[in-house]
């Protein structure tokens, strides 16, 4: 364990230390930052690899990773929120990424946003209650050339329209697959 945190334990009441006992996922991660030397300017790869252990950053999670890296709790906080393939909530068993840049938004992103929105009963962001949809949002994928494209299960899909879109999550919900 990194002397910081074995001395930022001594000072939480019981109930709050970290990492939890058992837990070896937090083993895993105190591997990969020491291969970075617990530097600050890795940030962005122990996230990755915290995402990768845990499926999303929770606030605890991301407390630790500062802890650890000595950075203030608000610069973690910011990287985690600023990116968009960082999550800080649990994602649904499917993803629905649409791309919001300019070239999509122009042909109609909007209103694809809407219509699953609608059809979900979720906003971007969110997940359904039944955890198997995820609908969130991206600046931008880089795929201005098929636009509008969303991110259908890590796999960009181009020129869609809402009637596809929809087609796509209303099966998703009603079989579960």
């Amino acid at each position: 364990m990194h002397p910081y945190v074995a001395k930022i334990k001594k000072k939480m009441p019981a109930a709050a230390q970290f990492p939890p006992s058992g837990d070896k996922r937090y083993k895993i991660l105190e591997t990969a930052m020491k291969r970075h030397q617990h530097k600050p300017d890795a940030l962005i790869e122990v996230l990755h690899t915290a995402q990768e252990l845990f499926g999303y950053l929770e606030n605890d999670l991301l407390l630790y990773v500062a802890h650890c890296l000595k950075l203030p709790p608000s610069r973690v906080f910011g990287v985690a929120t600023f990116y968009h393939f960082f999550n800080l909530k649990p994602k649904g068993k499917h993803t629905c990424v649409i791309c919001m840049g300019t070239a999509c938004y122009v042909k109609g992103a909007d209103k694809l946003l809407a219509s699953i929105e609608q059809v979900a009963g979720i906003k971007a962001g969110e997940t359904t209650a039944d955890g198997e949809v995820s609908l969130l949002t991206a600046r931008c994928i880089g795929a201005c050339g098929i636009a509008p494209a969303v991110v259908f299960d890590n796999a960009v899909t181009a020129r869609v329209l809402p009637a596809t879109a929809v087609e796509r999550v209303k099966g998703w919900m009603q079989h579960g697959s």
